[in-house]
């Protein structure tokens, strides 16, 4: 339990973070999950701008500290590999 004044402010702000992450973490997953529902739609004009926005999505969170830098663009690189993927089938 904190104890000095110091601490409990601490644990104020890391619940005021926690909230706000975990709200940024879940509009992520959501732009991720309507991508993968554009993709198995088999429009490739729908996936490539859902894929615009979940990169963008991605990339905002890895500057808002959510997610790590290399996450980010590995993620990336997977959904764009799967876009590819699809064009070209």
């Amino acid at each position: 339990m904190a104890n000095t004044p110091g601490s409990k402010k601490a644990v104020r702000k890391i619940a005021r973070r926690t909230e706000i992450n975990t709200a940024r973490r879940s509009r992520v997953r959501t732009f991720l999950r309507k991508f993968d529902e554009a993709l198995s739609g088999g429009d490739a004009a729908v996936a490539k701008d859902a894929f615009v926005k979940a990169q963008s999505e991605l990339m905002r969170a890895v500057t808002k500290g959510v997610v790590h830098k290399n996450t980010g663009a590995r993620k990336v690189s997977r959904l764009h590999a799967q876009l590819r993927k699809m064009s070209a089938a």
